[in-house]
């Protein structure tokens, strides 16, 4: 039977952000700073355009007198490809010392020039997204214990911090949880998960069931989402990770502010009271009782004199708490999981 991937990074960790402008491209670096900033000792900027994460802007070399053990590729690229223009930071970086950990599909042991650098100087290449081996076709089958799934109209909304957010709550509430990885991000924090988008389909939903196995029955898997049913290029693993994961409840992450799929600005993003739907519809085949029990809203592109109103119209619209989990915090919807779900 197929376990989890661990992986042990080694901190502080220097981010690599290279040249990168756009948030939703830096995804990898903003989690950790967000969500284990103590492993952070700075940010890699190749120009000061570049996105600033708020942490030290270092060299290799003053990050290494800093204490840095790790440089951490902060990017997550389209396809998930390395740029080719970087192999020259992470040579020097790997003949330094620093293990190299990368979140990219291409594998670093792949790069000779690289492999060797890391190899004389005692470095690891930490590739975090390959999957482990032998993973099943999904069953289907019910699993004792409960689960809870992060969904979304579009990629790079919120999933993976709604489902950190939650799975806090849950535990300061005294709730057995566990959060549950699925992408690069999500292990690098975690320690432990399966790279979802990294296993071929066939085996998606099967990944969802060891990702999330039998368990007592008042425990909670918070499980990360990825994708978006609603999206051209990666509905497909949301659809599988849906059906594996066999939810009691989801979570709909939504950002008001956002009219069009992110990159893809030729598609419109579905509404709110769509993607509920059309999640409850595709949830049904292997979970016939699953709900949606909130939603996870980022509003920090709306004035803070709107925020408020536009959460009491999205629960007044469906009946469910509206927050944001970074400033409000989930204990709203931990009191919907508790009367509507566990009851």
């Amino acid at each position: 039977m197929s376990e989890l991937i661990r992986v042990r990074l080694e901190p502080p960790y220097l981010l690599l952000i290279g040249s990168e402008t756009d948030p939703i491209y830096a995804k990898t670096a903003m989690g950790i700073v967000q969500w284990c900033p103590e492993k952070v000792c700075g940010q890699l900027r190749f120009d000061p355009s570049a996105l600033d994460l708020g942490v030290p802007d270092l060299s290799i070399e003053e990050a290494i007198d800093s204490g840095a053990r790790s440089l951490v590729i902060g990017v997550a690229t389209v396809g998930g490809l390395l740029p080719d223009g970087w192999l020259s930071v992470l040579k020097e970086a790997a003949s330094a010392g620093l293990d190299i950990v990368s979140g990219m599909h291409n594998r670093l042991n792949d790069h000779a020039g690289l492999a060797e650098a890391a190899r004389r100087s005692g470095a690891r290449l930490i590739d975090v997204r390959v999957p482990p081996a032998g993973l099943p076709v999904g069953t289907g089958k019910k699993r004792t214990g409960r689960r809870i799934l992060t969904v979304a109209a579009d990629c790079a909304i919120g999933k993976k911090y709604a489902a950190l957010a939650l799975h806090r709550d849950m535990c300061a509430a005294g709730m057995n949880a566990t959060f549950r990885a699925t992408g690069q991000t999500g292990i690098m924090i975690a320690g432990e998960g399966i790279p979802i988008d990294a296993v071929i389909s066939d085996f998606v939903s099967g990944a969802a069931e060891v990702l999330s196995p039998d368990n007592e029955p008042d425990h909670w898997d918070i499980i990360e989402g990825q994708g978006s049913l609603f999206h051209p290029g990666y509905a497909g693993v949301s659809l599988s990770l849906l059906h594996g994961s066999q939810p009691d409840g989801f979570v709909v992450c939504h950002d008001p502010s956002r009219t069009a799929l992110s990159g893809w600005e030729h598609y419109s993003i579905a509404t709110l009271q769509e993607c509920i739907e059309v999640h409850l519809e595709m949830g049904r085949l292997t979970h016939p009782g699953i709900q949606c029990v909130g939603v996870s809203v980022n509003t920090s592109k709306l004035p803070e004199s709107e925020r408020q109103a536009c959460l009491e119209e999205i629960t007044h619209q469906t009946g469910l708490p509206a927050v944001d989990p970074l400033i409000d915090g989930c204990d709203a919807i931990v009191e919907y999981i508790r009367q509507q779900v566990e009851d």
